[in-house]
């Protein structure tokens, strides 16, 4: 009888382990596919990591799980949309966007927008435009959108004239006046805040102006006015199902974030960043 007793107890011992480790299993497979099923993927560009953790942080105290994806070039983050690999990317604003679709035929289109920037002329040598001398150094982004800001920019500072200053990818061949003779250099975006201290004039994004620790944004010689089609935009597929509201719900909460116009303030500097949802 003890025998039994004791072989009974065993069996229901190893029985009783065995349910535990299924409901064990179980739980954890629901629980990771909850989280995957709740988990919003939104490539970006490093300069807003630390503004877009901060509404990813406000969001997981809502159960909203944020991955943040960084792409160290312009194409990638959207490609990986394009993909299904994430959700959305914020990095790009519309002339951009709309550049990109024609040349690859991506279906993607802007979900919302977020913020946007002016961008300004600055030189480390020269205090005015009119002391700029002839055949200066002049450093512009190379990719097709920006490099057309920094041309358009310049003749409405009245350094150069352009064929269509309303032609939103006009090139250096554009150019049909250059009076001080210009001598453009054309680097990636983020290089041209490196260029402050060897060349004569640069055209300046201010958030990596502050990053490379170059020059005051406030600082330009001559600074754009807002135009609200430069405001980064949250992008994604056109047939994207946003589940659960989990884009919308990060949207809001970047625009209605105390936390996220403090970065602003210190990434950008104060009254060099707008809304551009308004």
């Amino acid at each position: 009888m003890p025998n039994s007793f004791s072989k009974n107890r065993k069996i229901w011992i190893i029985a009783l382990t065995a349910a535990v480790l299924v409901i064990s299993l179980s739980v954890y497979r629901w629980s990771t596919q909850n989280t995957a099923h709740q988990t919003l993927k939104i490539g970006i560009s490093p300069p807003y990591a630390e503004l877009l953790q901060s509404v990813a942080d406000d969001l997981k105290q809502q159960g909203i799980h944020v991955q943040l994806v960084e792409f160290s070039d312009w194409q990638a983050p959207n490609v990986a949309v394009q993909n299904g690999d994430i959700d959305a990317n914020f990095f790009q604003q519309s002339v951009f966007l709309a550049n990109a679709v024609k040349q690859t035929d991506y279906d993607l289109h802007a979900f919302a927008a977020g913020s946007g920037s002016h961008v300004g002329l600055y030189s480390k040598q020269y205090k005015s435009l009119n002391d700029l001398p002839q055949k200066a150094r002049a450093v512009i982004p190379s990719d097709p959108v920006n490099s057309a800001r920094a041309l358009i920019l310049m003749q409405r500072a009245g350094l150069i004239q352009l064929k269509d200053i309303n032609n939103e990818l006009s090139t250096l061949a554009d150019i049909v006046s250059n009076p001080k003779q210009l001598q453009f250099i054309e680097v990636e975006g983020p290089q041209t805040a490196l260029a402050y201290d060897d060349a004569d004039l640069i055209f300046g994004f201010p958030h990596y102006l502050n990053m490379a620790k170059k020059a005051d944004p406030h600082s330009a010689l001559f600074l754009d006015p807002i135009d609200k089609k430069y405001a980064i935009l949250f992008v994604t597929r056109k047939d994207y199902a946003d589940e659960n509201q989990k884009l919308a719900a990060f949207v809001s909460t970047f625009q209605n974030s105390a936390k996220v116009k403090e970065i602003l303030d210190r990434d950008f500097g104060k009254g060099m960043w707008f809304e551009g949802w308004k």
